[in-house]
């Protein structure tokens, strides 16, 4: 159960974040504190089912980081150097497109300026970040199963004769 919920958040987490990474109408301060209240939600209820051990919740990471980037101030460079801090499980690629995508709501909020974009560039130059964009929505974490050796020893069984297994012989 606990290796389903993980896969299924990863999934949640990559369709939302390639989302988006490809939608300029929702890179906004709003779209970051509606996805942070949801995630909120799916914590409690992982929290609710037991579930906290299944690593679910930290596969929800990088989109938690994208909503905290869209609230956050984007203007000096001590707030750079505070998103670079802070969004460590998305990649300087990912960072500067949703800084370049971030659409203001209203008149109180600016646009991100090329300047305090390339300041962030600046900071994390010396990142080994993978290339790509978007996440893999279709990633498959392996099924583990556990082992639990039987209490039962080989020269214990008995086979029926009625399975006609006689070619098999004890050792």
């Amino acid at each position: 159960v606990q290796q389903v919920f993980k896969q299924l958040f990863y999934m949640i987490n990559a369709v939302a974040l390639n989302n988006l990474l490809l939608r300029k109408d929702v890179c906004s301060w709003s779209t970051g504190m509606q996805l942070r209240f949801n995630i909120s939600q799916l914590e409690e209820w992982l929290r609710g089912k037991n579930l906290q051990q299944s690593g679910a919740a930290q596969m929800l990471e990088p989109l938690i980081q994208a909503a905290q980037l869209l609230q956050l101030k984007k203007k000096t460079s001590e707030d750079a150097e505070a998103i670079c801090s802070l969004c460590t499980s998305l990649t300087t690629q990912q960072i500067v497109k949703i800084l370049n995508l971030y659409t203001p709501v209203n008149e109180f909020e600016e646009r991100v300026t090329v300047a305090f974009i390339r300041d962030i560039q600046t900071h994390l130059q010396e990142r080994n970040d993978p290339p790509q964009l978007l996440l893999d929505f279709k990633h498959m974490f392996p099924v583990l199963f556990p082992f639990n050796p039987s209490s039962i020893t080989m020269d214990s069984i008995h086979l029926p004769a009625s399975l006609h297994l006689e070619f098999l012989n004890k050792v």
